[in-house]
C-alpha cells in the first residue's frame, strides 16, 4: 500500500521493541525492524536461558498483523550501519513519518541488586547504545522529517530517569533520553517534526518474565499490571494525530496519563500510572540558552 505511513523502530527483535513494532503492524504501517539477532540463541536472559526473537520473525508477524514488516540487521553502536538503514528507507519509500528510539544495552546485572562499583564496567555501555545511539538514529532521522515537513521521533523512556531504578546507568540513560527529546523539541519547533519522551509501565516481555521468576517478591506486583508492549505503538500514533500534538512535543509523558487524555486503552485496558509511587517527569522549559 502506497499509503502506508512509514516507522523505524530501533532494537525490535524481542521485548518491547518488537512489541511496539507489533503495534504499528497493528496499525497498517511499514516498520522498519532494526536489531542484531538474527538467529535465535544470539540472547540469553537473565537466568541464562535463550530468549526468542530475530528481526526476521518480528517483521514477519508485523506483515500478519496488517502491516509490512522490513527487516534490517544494524548495530547501533556502528554508526555507518545505522546510517545504511537510513539511505535503505528512504531508496525504498522516499519519507520516514515516525522513529522510535528503542535500542538499548541490557547487562546481565541490570536487576541485580548491588552498588554500581560492584558491577561490571560493561555496565555503562547502556549509555552508548541507548542514549548516544538515540542521538545518531534521530540526527538521520531528522534530516529526512524537517525537509518533509512532518515526523514524530519518540523516546522510550521510564520512571527510572527520575526515581532510583536498576542503578546509575540505567537511570543516567532514561534521563538523557527525556532531556534529548526536550532540546529537540527547542530545534524542531515550526518545522511540522514533534519529539516526545514516553515513561512506559512494566512491559510484558520476555526479560520481564524471567525477571518475575528470578526476583520474585520484587516484580509480582509490578507483572500483575504491566503493558503489553504494543501499548506504546498506539499511544505514539495517537500523539502524531492529536490536535495538541505541537503543545504535547518537547514533554516527557508517562504513557498511560497521555493514553487516557487521547482515548487510547491497551487490549481494551486503562493501565496505571505509577506516579505516585514512583515520581513525576521534569516539566517543559522555554528558556533556550544558543
Amino acid at each position: 500500500m502506497a499509503d502506508r505511513k512509514v516507522a523505524l523502530v530501533t532494537g525490535a527483535s524481542r521485548g518491547a521493541g518488537a512489541g511496539i513494532a507489533r503495534g504499528f503492524g497493528e496499525l497498517g504501517y511499514t516498520v522498519y525492524v532494526t536489531g542484531r539477532t538474527v538467529a535465535p540463541g544470539d540472547a540469553k536472559g537473565w537466568d541464562g536461558s535463550v530468549l526468542p526473537g530475530t528481526v526476521a520473525e518480528t517483521a514477519a508477524k508485523i506483515t500478519e498483523l496488517g502491516g509490512h514488516g522490513i527487516p534490517v540487521l544494524c548495530d547501533h553502536a556502528d554508526d555507518a550501519q545505522v546510517a545504511k538503514v537510513f539511505e535503505q528507507i528512504m531508496d525504498e519509500q522516499g519519507r520516514l513519518d515516525v522513529l522510535v528510539n528503542n535500542a538499548t544495552y541490557i547487562h546481565h546485572q541490570l536487576i541485580t541488586k548491588m552498588p554500581f562499583w560492584e558491577k561490571e564496567l560493561d555496565a555503562q555501555k547502556i549509555l552508548d547504545v541507548g542514549l548516544r545511539s538515540a542521538y545518531v538514529a534521530s540526527w538521520h532521522a531528522a534530516r529526512i522529517m524537517v525537509p518533509q515537513g512532518s515526523g514524530l521521533i519518540g523516546m522510550v523512556s521510564s520512571f527510572g530517569a527520575t526515581c532510583y531504578m536498576h542503578g546509575p546507568a540505567y537511570g543516567a540513560q532514561k534521563a538523557g533520553l527525556d532531556k534529548l527529546a526536550h532540546d529537540m523539541w527547542h530545534d524542531l519547533r515550526g518545522t511540522g517534526v514533534a519529539a516526545v519522551s514516553i515513561w512506559l509501565g512494566p512491559q510484558l516481555t520476555e526479560r520481564a518474565k524471567i525477571s518475575a521468576e528470578v526476583e520474585p517478591e520484587q516484580y509480582k506486583d509490578l507483572i500483575a499490571m504491566a503493558e503489553n508492549p504494543e501499548f506504546t505503538a498506539h499511544i505514539l500514533d495517537a500523539i502524531d494525530k492529536a490536535p495538541n500534538r505541537e503543545d504535547l512535543s518537547g514533554q516527557t509523558l508517562v504513557g498511560a496519563e497521555i493514553a487516557k487524555e487521547l482515548g487510547i486503552t491497551d487490549r481494551g485496558m486503562e493501565r496505571p500510572s505509577h506516579r505516585a509511587m514512583l515520581g513525576n517527569p521534569r516539566d517543559r522549559n522555554e528558556a533556550a540558552i544558543y
